[in-house]
């Protein structure tokens, strides 16, 4: 798998799936900036210290700086400096390519053969996002293939095969779980089982599938050797580990549960140096077809999290927010079935958090709601009419199972059919103070990247309306003045 080592590349250069637009502006230079190295953003919460950002744009949409073809998957890109990482597959191959974030060249590509087949249909490739750590990208393939590249070089330093090494069951669609590097230690929801699954829907399959083995792994970021491990009988989820600080101690937040029936799970709450567990709080329901995405959310200095999954549909479990005492064991402070977060991840903001409620499109709907007391706000339908959707008559159009971010003052809403908008959000009530269509494709469902007044969106869909473009990154000037 690993490739032979070449000289560093020290230059990027143009290649044939990029297409360049035009330079973007220039940096205000008041403006803060800051790399993205995670999905959910450089404080792992879908929030970005950036500012000085564009909040009026043309009808079409900001300015586009390039854009490259890509493969399957549904992950965001990681950003530092003047490298970005976009992870995706194409021809039997999980590939990484590292690029310029403001042209789009391509300094290397690196890939390693992956078979996989979505049980449903959806995109086949990488759910995971990659992941930078100094010089080191972390990649968790939709197979399970644990992988450190370097990020100069495109280098495979260490790989780790952990569906064959930990019985990785598959579940409903692959692995999904993005890697958490923490100082030397990756730390994964690996979802293991402590005997190998049958490929197959029998009783033995789900006894299997009970069988605790390594729920949660930290692996050295230097060689990928095991530093620890938690047993547990929850599985694989498709929310990522998160760091936050409780009662002045450092943990990690995971989300975990994968497939199983009848379906189990919830909060793991873990000391990150030795990976003993201080609470484990179940929050799922019983029943069997059930995929979780949405990262804990912890609220800063208040010692909660807020959790919360979409099912079953029609009557779903809702959100829970927890509290910890100081022995680090947590209680439900308040819960609601009426915010019920399917795969993006609620934010917070001054007392408030804000998310998406519903498992399927149709059902969608931002709400609001009341750390504290657990008050429903408010809740919005974010629809419009639109004329280019149905040339000829006016069709409704809408945000949907949107994703949030936080940004210099206001929440970028990044919608699942390739809308962007501007949202003035508070506890009164949601303004919504710009919007486009970038394009009309489904399954946008990745969160957007912000780095250097730079808008980065991953299409995961071929266009619908426009004309046929494929699957693509697209990089937009969002650098106001």
């Amino acid at each position: 798998m690993h490739a032979p080592k070449e000289a560093a590349p020290t230059k990027p250069v143009a290649f044939d799936r990029l297409k360049f637009y035009a330079a973007p502006s220039p940096l205000n230079p008041a403006a803060k900036t800051s790399d993205w190295h995670r999905f959910l953003g450089p404080t792992d919460d879908a929030t970005s210290p950036e500012s000085h950002l564009l909040h009026q744009w043309p009808v079409e949409g900001p300015a586009k700086v390039w854009e490259v073809g890509k493969g399957d998957g549904y992950t965001s890109p990681a950003i530092q400096g003047d490298r970005l990482v976009l992870f995706h597959a194409e021809e039997g191959k999980e590939v990484l390519e590292c690029l310029h974030p403001e042209t789009g060249q391509r300094y290397w590509t690196q890939g390693y053969p992956m078979e996989y087949r979505d049980r449903y249909g959806f995109a086949n490739g990488p759910r995971s996002s990659p992941v930078i750590a100094g010089n080191r990208v972390l990649t968790h393939g939709v197979t399970s293939i644990l992988t450190c590249t370097d990020l100069t070089t495109g280098q495979i330093l260490w790989q780790r095969d952990l569906r064959t090494e930990f019985h990785v069951p598959q579940d409903f669609f692959g692995q999904g779980s993005s890697p958490l590097v923490l100082g030397n230690k990756v730390i994964v929801n690996v979802g293991g089982k402590g005997r190998p699954v049958p490929n197959d829907d029998s009783e033995a399959r789900y006894t299997a599938l009970a069988d605790p083995g390594l729920s949660v792994g930290a692996f050295d970021l230097e060689t990928g050797k095991v530093l620890w491990g938690v047993k547990d009988d929850w599985g694989a989820s498709y929310a990522s580990p998160v760091p936050a600080t409780i009662h002045g101690k450092p943990v990690v937040l995971i989300y975990a549960g994968g497939e199983g029936n009848p379906a189990t799970g919830g909060l793991l709450t873990i000391n990150p140096e030795d990976g003993s567990v201080y609470d484990r709080h179940p929050w799922r329901a019983e029943e069997y077809i059930q995929a979780t995405g949405t990262s804990p959310v912890a609220i800063p200095g208040q010692n909660r999290v807020f959790i919360s999954t979409a099912y079953p549909k029609n009557r779903p479990l809702g959100g829970v927010m927890l509290e910890f005492d100081e022995q680090l064991k947590s209680k439900e402070l308040w819960n609601s079935k009426k915010f019920a977060v399917h795969w993006m991840n609620p934010v917070y903001k001054d007392g408030c958090l804000y998310g998406i409620h519903g498992e399927t499109e149709r059902q969608a709907v931002l709400v609001c709601y009341d750390v504290a007391t657990g008050k429903e706000n408010w809740r919005e339908d974010l629809y419009w009419d639109d004329t280019e959707l149905n040339p000829g008559r006016t069709a409704r159009m809408g945000a949907q199972r949107a994703s949030l971010l936080l940004v210099d003052g206001q929440f970028l809403c990044l919608g699942e059919l390739g809308s962007l908008l501007w949202l003035d959000l508070n506890a009164q009530g949601c303004k919504v103070t710009a919007k486009s269509q970038l394009f009309y494709a489904p399954h946008t469902w990745c969160l957007p990247a912000v780095s250097r007044g730079l808008l980065y969106v991953t299409q995961n869909y071929d266009e619908q309306v426009r004309g046929r473009t494929g699957q693509r990154m697209l990089c937009y000037d969002l650098r106001g003045k």
